[in-house]
């Protein structure tokens, strides 16, 4: 296994709510985030927090619905998604990576946990 493991996806009916997390074999201060893909599109940019935990960037399609939170002393960074919608089905990436200018560049990938919403 990777640095990064992905747990908690999953099928969620529409409106419901799921969160995901990653686990980090070795920390280290990076930031840490979440991508996400959906069968026949581009990876998408999701959310993304720096290593003290004090600043987060989310991507514009889930804004004010997904919550970054890591979780240091554990070695954790979860997402929390609420009214969740058939157009946020897609495998979801936690990954590790820098901020810069203020946009989050990762470097490291895991190997992804599926999340499904029925409709």
């Amino acid at each position: 296994q990777g640095q990064l493991v992905e747990s908690g996806g999953g099928l969620v009916q529409a409106g419901g709510s799921l969160s995901v997390s990653c686990a980090i074999r070795t920390f280290t201060p990076y930031a840490m985030g979440w991508f996400r893909q959906a069968p026949g599109k581009e990876r998408e940019f999701v959310a993304a927090i720096n290593w003290r935990g004090d600043y987060t960037y989310y991507g514009d399609s889930v804004k004010g619905r997904f919550t970054i939170s890591r979780d240091n002393a554990k070695n954790t960074v979860s997402l929390q998604m609420n009214s969740l919608s058939p157009e946020d089905t897609a495998v979801y990436y936690c990954n590790r990576g820098i901020f810069a200018d203020g946009i989050y560049y990762p470097d490291s990938w895991g190997q992804g946990t599926q999340v499904t919403v029925s409709s």
